[in-house]
């Protein structure tokens, strides 16, 4: 399944493009058929456990996240300059952890954009963002990324995440360190032209849609009530869930129609949104979420499993920050932070029911937590595939006329020289 996401955009485009919905459909029918047949009931209350539990509340947030940021349109005339571009990811990185890196990139990728229209150097720059923006500036809570929503889900409390803060400031100020320095050697050999800006009346600042930021207030008072109040058990096809979730997640739902009927169809045109990112979404992750069910209950058994190869090599908390980190950067970051939490859970507590053992692993040995969190978080951004907002970007940027680089000039030009090294250093530093 998740090969299928990383090889067939690449190899076979057109394919992918008209068929990945039945392709993810065809890898989740070649695991639920056979799982169910061998193991009947057990098999169909894993699969309705994760999608109850998982797969639901994971696509209304990040569908009434997007939805929501698509209603906000920040007008006005900006020059692309180096101060400007790092105001503008500054401001993106301060919302993503609230809002979602989904929604902050949605938000600020337009007006970075709009301002660097008449340069000729503008793919670092939104290669940048991609960094900053839409992964690693959502590590201080659930609603900043997937990964760390999974985590909520499954009993990480929703403020633990800001511990995170102290590896994020150390990537932030240093990627956009290095950021402010290639875009100056850039800016001076823009010409005078591209560095005066657009000439004519400039259009002041100003927000479209703002009555949206206070809908995007009411997705985080939904999530943070949820994990505060809890709510009694309730039963839904036979799998357990809280009250506090389902009313979280009508919340959600109610301030995704809310943004949708009061937000002018100009706006939303001028955002150029369209459903299709969202859509996308949903459909491949019904299929990873279907396929990693084994995967995750291999690993929860520790060195009793058949993943025990995985669980022995994965030791100290370093090792889970990269690992965790190294395949978030060509799965999806989400799933990888369920496999290592699961790996971790597996090593440490052998048996042990995941609710106890996540309150034991946050007491106990925190830090292999923090390096999982982080390891999902801040390494998605090392492909195009980490994270479900890098494609978005890159195709946003691509239909505005930015000549983005390939997959493997991705990583070549910017990831392994850029991000690989502050990794490695933040790693030591944090983690060992």
């Amino acid at each position: 399944m998740l090969l299928s996401i990383a090889l067939f955009p690449l190899l076979a485009p057109r394919f992918w493009h008209h068929r990945y919905p039945r392709v993810s459909a065809a890898w989740a029918l070649v695991l639920a058929v056979p799982f169910v047949v061998r193991f009947r009931g057990a098999a169909v209350h894993e699969l309705l456990h994760m999608a109850i539990v998982d797969y639901v509340p994971f696509v209304i947030l990040l569908a009434a996240l997007f939805a929501i940021g698509g209603g906000i349109y920040v007008r006005g005339t900006l020059r692309g300059s180096p101060r400007v571009n790092v105001a503008i990811m500054a401001v993106g990185i301060l919302l993503a952890s609230w809002v979602g890196t989904t929604g902050s990139a949605m938000v600020t990728i337009r007006p970075l954009l709009r301002a660097n229209r008449g340069r000729r150097h503008r793919a670092h720059t939104i290669v940048f963002f991609t960094f900053l923006v839409a992964n690693i500036g959502g590590a201080l809570t659930p609603l900043g990324d997937p990964p760390l929503f999974l985590g909520f889900l499954h009993g990480v409390p929703f403020f633990w995440t800001f511990r995170l803060w102290q590896p994020m400031l150390f990537v932030c100020a240093s990627v956009l360190g290095i950021y402010l320095a290639v875009d100056l050697v850039c800016w001076r050999r823009e010409t005078p032209a591209a560095r005066a800006g657009e000439s004519g009346t400039p259009e002041p600042l100003g927000i479209e849609g703002a009555h949206n930021l206070l809908l995007l207030g009411g997705v985080l008072a939904a999530v943070i009530l949820s994990g505060l109040w809890p709510g009694p058990e309730v039963h839904l096809l036979g799998v357990p869930q809280r009250a506090g979730n389902l009313v979280r997640d009508a919340v959600l739902l109610a301030m995704l129609l809310l943004s949708w009927s009061t937000t002018s169809t100009a706006i939303r045109e001028a955002n150029e949104y369209s459903w299709q990112p969202i859509r996308e979404v949903a459909i491949l992750f019904a299929g990873i979420f279907v396929t990693i069910i084994p995967a995750l209950a291999m690993l929860r058994v520790g060195e009793r499993g058949g993943m025990a190869a995985v669980v022995a090599a994965v030791r100290e908390p370093v090792h889970f920050f990269w690992a965790s980190g190294t395949l978030s950067s060509f799965l999806d970051n989400a799933p990888t932070y369920l496999a290592f939490l699961n790996t971790a859970l597996g090593r440490l507590f052998p048996g042990v029911a995941e609710s106890v053992a996540v309150r034991r692993l946050i007491a106990e040995h925190p830090t292999y937590l923090a390096a999982i969190s982080a390891g999902s978080v801040f390494m998605g951004a090392n492909t195009y595939i980490g994270n479900a907002p890098n494609f978005m970007v890159k195709s946003i940027a691509e239909e505005s006329g930015v000549p983005m680089p390939s997959f493997f000039g991705y990583m070549v030009r910017y990831s392994l020289p850029v991000l690989i090294p502050t990794f490695a250093v933040a790693g030591v530093v944090f983690f060992t």
